[in-house]
């Protein structure tokens, strides 16, 4: 199947609007300044925040960095919070999981990782990240030195294009990560060794039609020969959305959460 251009209507998502103004106000706003184009001057690049509700003197907690999908990409810095972020800032699981939870915003008619989305066979990683995955990175940074965030408990986490941006940045920074929750992406095989220490809990739609399921077989699979020990649910039926199944699980959250970086 032939990747729809950047412009054109995608249902990776179907999210099109932002989510209720409730939710909104629980989540902070931030930028990162980026350098998006060699030799020009940085721009900046948007993000939000959920900071626990009741933090407690010297407590620090754990923190979720989201990547949204390509129905949430734009400028208005609201839009990435749907799904995730916002269930975890309802109340009933905010109190049940106190945490941060990091949505950098993915520009329009831009990628976390430049691939396609669409082919059953992966390509090679680009020796440097997209700019606006770097920006990702640069948000998680300055979240991690301004606020109480527990270093062992930084995860990572994504759906469909932002999927692929989870493995991708987990491939260049293997050693910030808790933990790796990918949901109908993929990556490229060859950078799976990087991964072997890391938990992984990866998620699948077996009727994908619009990511082939190959994409997260494959990189299990390689993980796999490498001396990992990934987890791997392919959900029969499921189609794209394999994120509400398994965001809306309170296993794969109580699962996310018990991960620790060794000291």
């Amino acid at each position: 199947m032939a990747l729809k251009p950047p412009d054109s209507p995608l249902p990776e998502t179907g999210q099109t609007t932002a989510p209720a103004g409730d939710v909104e106000r629980c989540f902070a706003m931030g930028t990162v300044l980026v350098s998006a184009e060699v030799g020009r001057p940085p721009v900046p690049f948007g993000y939000r925040l959920l900071r626990p509700s009741r933090p407690e003197p010297g407590q620090s907690y754990p923190l979720i960095l989201f990547l949204h999908g390509a129905g949430e990409r734009g400028s208005d810095n609201s839009r990435q919070i749907a799904y995730l972020p916002a269930w975890l800032a309802e109340p009933a699981w905010r109190e049940a999981f106190p945490c941060y939870v990091l949505a950098p915003q993915c520009r329009d008619d831009e990628r976390w990782s430049d691939v396609s989305w669409a082919d059953a066979a992966s390509t090679p990683q680009a020796a440097e990240p997209t700019p606006d995955l770097s920006a990702a990175a640069a948000a998680l940074a300055t979240v991690v030195a301004g606020d109480a965030v527990d270093p062992r408990r930084i995860y990572l986490t994504g759906l469909s294009m932002g999927g692929f941006g989870a493995w991708e940045l987990a491939t260049r920074m293997p050693d910030r990560f808790a933990a790796l929750l990918p949901i109908c992406g993929g990556g490229d095989e060859s950078t799976a060794a990087r991964l072997i220490d890391l938990p992984i809990w990866c998620f699948h739609g077996a009727a994908d039609v619009i990511v082939p399921v190959e994409r997260s077989r494959s990189m299990i699979a390689a993980v796999q020969a490498a001396g990992g020990s990934p987890k791997y649910s392919e959900l029969p039926g499921v189609g794209h959305d394999a994120w509400t199944p398994a965001y809306r699980d309170r296993a794969v959250l109580e699962w996310l959460f018990a991960q620790r970086r060794p000291i």
